[in-house]
């Protein structure tokens, strides 16, 4: 028998008269514990941050954390017993953990609607106000905008078709930021949202956070950029601006449309942040109360001791804010689900319990309608670290706000902030999303806890971030701020907090904090939802999925009689493409993939790093591209997991793609281990694939060398390759269009693809694409078979020939992230009334109809059909060059690039 360890060496109760604690190390089966009830033998494992109970549990009993219910037993269980549920002994299989674990679940979940007593329910008294308020260095903006805790000049993409250009436009000009030190800095702040072609459900979820954008007290000057065609576009933003009393005119601004082509706006851009400049960086710090601080709080990556020490102290740190006349913001409606009953232990009056009840249920309502309940939003990190289900994370969610706050104020996502107090603001729990909404609303500080070590930060509000354990906060050092884990080593908690408080006013008044001095940063709005009631959902549910068969294999267009007898064969020279395996490459792509989007900005650094060292030349490659996206985080429905299983395998094993190396952020819902199992049940041997890990590699420097020494180890030994020569049968191509195509342009870019698919390639196009509506095009490609999806989003392709690709989408980004992870090597794109942006990893040639475009946009579009341009023999060339490396599109020439990845018609924001 083992030596018994008493309690406080392996365990914490979140409230004294809990029966289950948190074991705050891993305990392996036949450890004894020394409980009240006297020394007790654990019969499995127990990780790190699960839980054991301390007492004996009966048979339906529930089981206790804070003092609140969050499962009840399925049988007796004695005390020093491991207590798992069913879900989190499927993730404990899945992500194979080596430990002992129990075959059968000992607790259910418990979840049941709360129900608001109002005859019971106490209206609690305003927080005290301190009798000497405290001061910190900010700037003060004129009129009603409040003060900045930083000074920063934005570039603001008004929907995600001027992503890019938001991106490039920042980049061009960080040289000039460099040269001004009180300026901190010039951003591009590039979202996901309002670029598809019909009106989203979140336009005013948009509006309202654009809006806070514009005149955010951190803002010295605002460059929103469109085309001026979108949904949701700058006149459509001023004009909701304006309605709603936003301070516009006490913040230098412009609305730029990009009408005479990507080049002059650039110019005309830089022109018009360098008139700004000096005013901008003449602004000078002054001494302003604490009242006019707005901190929002917030978590990511949580794991169980986040409601010990990280939340609690951060709900410290507010508390303290508020009671000097401050405002502090809790978001994240769906991780108050099951923890509702410690909100309402001290809140306003009735009024505002029911508002947040209300939003609570109107939360639960919208996921619903895609499927969906709130026990969705835990992730895989979540559960890894010892949050079983909702309202265990929740439990722990809501100890942000500090029970002595009281909550004031209940409002929308990104509605504007008003009078002094405590808020709860409606969002989803995905922390960009939520960040985004409290950015709009007007917080000018961030409280950031993390369990798993989330790196989090937004472009131009400061973010503190708060780790739970010491463990952590040591490998992660170089990330994070303030260690609250020092509280469950012993330290005193009221010290702790006066200490963080402390450096909360610094960080306010200028000191730089980790996020900011690392250089990451990203912004993501709460992303659209496709459904808006339950009525479709048997129907998406019972569709087929495809089966991966072409629709039309080795087409012989001679023998078609249809009308279309190839007259005049297009003529094309030898193709030279580089040999992997048994397909052809157009390059030689280092590819870094992330698996979520807190990872996306770290791969994007990579491949930057690596490029600019020269070391794909000298590994033999191209160049390194990420494929930096939104997802991977927080998102609800079967089918989105699916989807990024894909669409991560589609494009780690993609023609082009020479060695891939996949980089988890560590928290997210889909982890590197999860994509080994997907990988192996593909039969994809896994030391062809790199792995690394921001979190459990120890942070941003550490991941990036870990990624370059990767491929310089995985490529040493690998033979060099060089292109060979190749035919049309060895190309897929995908078609989408986003504009007009009159019958001369049709028949051009019908006869270049019946060119390929005869020569054995293939050919992919959106199921929902304009093309397939279009008798002549699908008469002659397809004759009378009638189109149907034969491959799902991103699923790779086997079989060469015709295919409809089920995107689920009608965003051009979108399609063609889905579309590049199914194989394709080169995009042929018909646009109308504006260019659209390329793909980072593969080339796209954007044609557009005679007339359809203005003069000066038509000099971004790289062919017009007109005349003798209309031409298969001209398409079929351009398709050539760009896989042979002998000539690049404008859009990626340019590096008006994006990458998008939908999420289908039942994935949704949790």
């Amino acid at each position: 028998m083992s030596t018994p360890l008493p309690f406080p060496a392996v365990g914490r109760l979140p409230a004294p008269g809990d029966n289950v604690a948190i074991a705050i190390r891993r305990l392996e089966a036949g450890t004894v514990v020394l409980l009240d009830s006297g020394a007790r033998t654990l019969a499995h494992t127990v990780l790190e941050g699960h839980r054991f109970t301390v007492r004996p549990v009966a048979a339906g009993e529930a089981l206790l954390s804070w003092g609140l219910p969050f499962g009840h037993a399925l049988t007796a269980i004695p005390a020093g017993t491991y207590v798992c549920n069913q879900s989190i002994l499927d993730w404990l299989v899945l992500r194979r953990v080596e430990l002992t674990i129990p075959t059968q679940p000992n607790f259910a979940d418990h979840l049941v609607p709360f129900v608001l007593d109002e005859a019971a329910l106490r209206p609690a008294p305003p927080v005290e106000l301190v009798p000497q308020p405290r001061n910190f260095a900010g700037y003060r903006r004129p009129g009603q905008r409040g003060v900045g805790t930083r000074n920063t000049i934005v570039i603001l993409g008004t929907t995600s078709r001027t992503a890019s250009f938001a991106r490039q436009l920042a980049a061009r000009l960080q040289a000039l930021a460099r040269v001004h030190p009180s300026l901190d800095g010039i951003v591009a702040v590039a979202h996901t949202e309002g670029g598809g072609p019909g009106e989203p459900n979140n336009s005013a979820e948009i509006l309202r956070a654009l809006a806070g954008f514009m005149v955010h007290p951190n803002v010295g000057a605002v460059l929103a950029v469109d085309y001026g065609v979108e949904p949701v576009n700058n006149a459509r933003l001023q004009a909701f601006m304006r309605e709603r009393g936003y301070p516009l005119a006490d913040v230098p601004h412009a609305f730029l449309s990009i009408t005479r082509g990507l080049s002059a706006a650039l110019a005309e851009g830089e022109a018009l942040v360098r008139g700004w400049l000096p005013a901008v960086a003449a602004q000078r710090r002054t001494a302003e109360p604490l009242a006019h601080l707005r901190v929002a709080l917030q978590c990511g990556g949580s794991d169980a001791f986040s409601g010990v020490s990280g939340n609690p102290l951060a709900g410290a740190m507010v508390h303290e804010l508020v009671r000097h006349g401050g405002i502090g913001v809790l978001c994240e409606t769906d991780e108050l689900a099951g923890a509702e009953s410690y909100l309402m232990k001290n809140v306003r009056d009735a009024a505002t319990a029911r508002a947040l009840l209300d939003r609570i249920a109107r939360f639960k309502e919208r996921l619903a309608w895609h499927g969906v309940t709130p026990e969705s939003n835990p992730s895989a990190g979540n559960k890894l670290r010892g949050l079983y289900n909702i309202t265990l994370k929740s439990l722990g969610a809501v100890h942000k706000k500090d029970p002595r706050s009281r909550i004031d104020h209940v409002i929308d996502y990104a509605d504007p902030l008003g009078a002094p107090g405590f808020y709860f603001m409606d969002s989803p729990g995905n922390d960009l999303e939520g960040i985004a909404g409290q950015v709009g609303a007007g917080c000018n500080l961030f409280l950031f806890v993390t369990g798993n070590g989330s790196i989090t930060n937004f472009p131009f509000v400061p973010t503190l971030k708060l780790t739970t354990t010491t463990r952590r906060h040591e490998l992660l050092v170089h990330e994070m701020d303030i260690n609250a884990g020092r509280y469950l080593d012993g330290e005193s908690f009221a010290s702790l907090a006066a200490e963080s408080f402390e450096l909360l006013i610094a960080s306010a008044s200028g000191q730089k904090t980790k996020g900011e001095l690392a250089g990451h940063s990203q912004a993501s709005l709460w992303r659209n939802w496709r459904q808006t009631d339950t009525s479709r959902l048997a129907e998406i549910r019972a569709r087929p999925a495809p089966d991966g068969k072409p629709l039309v294999a080795r087409l012989d267009p001679k023998a078609r009689g249809d009308g279309r007898s190839g007259e005049k064969r297009a003529e094309v020279s030898t193709l030279h493409l580089y040999p992997n395996g048994p397909r052809f490459g157009a390059e030689r792509v280092g590819l870094v993939m992330p698996t979520s989007m807190c990872s996306a900005q770290i791969a994007r650094l990579a491949a930057d790093r690596m490029n600019a060292t020269g070391l794909a030349g000298r590994l033999g490659l191209d160049r390194f591209v990420a494929l930096a996206h939104s997802e991977g985080c927080g998102f609800g429905g079967e089918t989105m997991y699916h989807l990024l299983h894909r669409t991560y395998r589609g494009y780690a094993t993609h023609p082009n793609v020479a060695a891939a190396l996949l980089l988890e952020h560590g928290c997210e819902k889909v982890p590197n281990d999860v994509m080994k199992r997907q990988f192996e049940s593909a039969n994809l041997p896994l030391d062809r694939f790199g792995w690394a890990s921001v979190q459990l590699d120890g942070g941003i420097d550490k991941a990036l060398g870990r990624v370059g020494a990767w491929f310089e180890s995985a490529l040493a030994s690998r033979p060099a390759t060089t292109r060979v020569p190749a035919g049309l049968g060895a190309l897929t191509v995908g078609v989408l269009s986003a504009g007009p195509l009159g019958p001369a342009g049709t028949a051009a870019l019908a006869g270049a693809l019946e060119e390929i698919l005869a020569a054995g390639g293939s050919v992919l196009i959106p199921e929902g694409d304009r093309l397939l509506a279009d008798e002549r095009f699908r008469g002659a490609l397809l004759g009378r078979t009638a189109p149907h999806a034969t491959l799902a989003y991103g699923q790779p392709l086997t079989d060469a020939g015709l295919h409809v690709v089920q995107t689920d989408t009608d965003h051009w980004t979108e399609n063609l992230a889905g579309l590049g992870a199914c194989g394709v090597q080169v995009f042929l794109g018909i646009v109308g009334d504006t260019p659209q942006q390329g793909h980072p990893l593969l080339p796209l040639w954007q044609l557009a109809e005679a007339g359809t475009l203005s003069p000066g946009a038509a000099e971004d579009v790289d062919l017009m059909l007109a005349g003798e341009a209309a031409d298969a023999g001209t398409i079929l060339g351009l398709v050539a060059a760009a896989v042979s490396g002998e000539r690049s599109p404008k859009a990626n020439a340019g590096g008006f690039v994006d990458f998008q990845l939908s999420r289908g018609l039942l994935g949704v924001t949790t």
